[in-house]
C-alpha cells in the first residue's frame, strides 16, 4: 500500500520512526521494540538509512520487512543520496521492489567525514524525479522539511523554494523535522500553503528524556528551545526519572496542541525506545484517534 493514499482518508495518522541496530547487534534485538510499536497500531513505520556501505541498506531493507511481512505495517524506507551513484541507487531500488517494499523517504543525507560524496543527486529533489521519472508508479516517495528551515538555507524563502521543487519532483506528503515550539510548526506550514505546497505535512515530535540528547539535537538540526522547554531542563536536567517524566508531558501537551488546532498528521521519533513511544501514545490514544460518540 502507497502510504500517501493513507491521507486521502482524511483521518489522523500516526507514524514512527526506528533506526536499524548497528552492526554489532542482531535484528532480533529489535522485536521487543517492534512488539510494542505494533500493538500501537501505527499507520506506518520509517526505518532510517545509514551513510554509506552495503551492510547499512542490508539491514535497512531486512527490518523493513519483517514492518511489512511480520506485523503487518506498512514500512517507509529513508534513502540518502548524496553519497550514491545512479548505479548504486538503481540497484537498491530494485532490492526494494523485489521485497515489496513501494514507500521511501528520499533524503539527501548528511555531510560526514570520511564518506565521499558523489555528484549525481546533489538533492532530494534530484533522488525524487529521478525515481518517478525512470520507475513512474513503482514507488510513494516522501520529503523531509525543516519548520525552522534547513540549516544550509539562506532564508524562509529560499527554504520553500526547495519544498516547492520538491513538490514538483513529484514529492507525495511531507515528514517535519523536530521542533519544541508549535507556533514554528503551525507558521511554517501556512507559508507551505501560500506557496503552493497542498501536500500533507506530518509533524515530527521527539521525546527529550536526557540532556545530551538534547545538544546533540540541537547541533544536528538546528532546532531551538523555548523558554518554557530550557525552565524544563533546568529544574529537572539532573533528575533523571523527574526529566523523563517532564520530557514525555512536553511531547504529550505538543501533540494535543497540534491536533487541537486540526494538524492531526503525527511523527513520533522513538529513538528505539518503545517504553517512550507507548507511554506517549497512552497520553494521545483518544486524541489522535477519538473514539466515535
Amino acid at each position: 500500500m502507497k502510504i500517501a493514499d493513507q491521507f486521502k482518508t482524511g483521518k489522523p495518522n500516526l507514524s514512527f520512526e526506528i533506526y536499524p541496530p548497528k552492526h554489532d547487534a542482531a535484528l532480533s534485538d529489535i522485536t521487543e521494540t517492534l512488539d510494542l510499536l505494533s500493538e500501537l497500531k501505527p499507520d506506518f513505520i520509517s526505518v532510517t538509512f545509514g551513510a554509506g556501505g552495503s551492510s547499512n541498506k542490508n539491514r535497512t531493507i531486512e527490518l523493513a520487512r519483517r514492518i511489512k511481512d511480520e506485523y503487518h505495517i506498512e514500512p517507509l524506507v529513508h534513502l540518502t543520496c548524496l553519497c550514491y551513484s545512479k548505479i548504486e541507487i538503481d540497484d537498491f531500488l530494485k532490492e526494494l521492489s523485489d521485497n515489496g517494499i513501494e514507500n521511501i523517504l528520499a533524503l539527501r543525507g548528511d555531510r560526514r567525514e570520511g564518506v565521499p560524496e558523489k555528484k549525481d543527486f546533489p538533492h532530494s529533489s534530484d533522488l525524487a524525479s529521478y525515481i518517478n521519472k525512470k520507475l513512474p508508479g513503482d514507488f510513494c516517495i516522501a520529503g523531509a522539511c525543516y519548520p525552522e528551515c534547513h540549516p544550509e538555507s539562506e532564508n524562509r524563502v529560499t527554504d520553500i523554494r526547495s519544498l516547492v521543487k520538491k513538490t514538483d519532483a513529484g514529492i507525495a506528503y511531507l515528514i517535519s523535522q523536530l521542533f519544541f515550539e508549535n507556533s514554528l510548526f503551525t507558521t511554517f506550514a501556512e507559508n507551505c500553503h501560500i506557496a503552493g505546497i497542498d501536500i500533507p505535512i506530518c509533524a515530527g515530535i521527539i521525546p527529550v528524556i536526557n540532556r545530551n540528547q538534547i545538544q546533540k539535537m540541537v547541533t544536528l538540526c538546528g532546532a531551538s528551545l523555548p523558554d518554557r522547554f530550557i525552565k524544563i531542563i533546568d529544574r529537572y536536567g539532573d533528575n533523571k526519572d523527574a526529566l523523563f517524566d517532564a520530557g514525555l508531558a512536553y511531547a504529550v501537551s505538543q501533540i494535543i496542541d497540534l491536533c487541537a488546532n486540526n494538524f492531526n498528521y503525527i511523527h513520533l521519533y522513538t529513538m528505539n525506545n518503545p517504553a517512550v513511544a507507548k507511554r506517549i501514545v497512552e497520553g494521545i490514544k483518544n486524541i489522535v484517534r477519538p473514539c466515535p460518540l
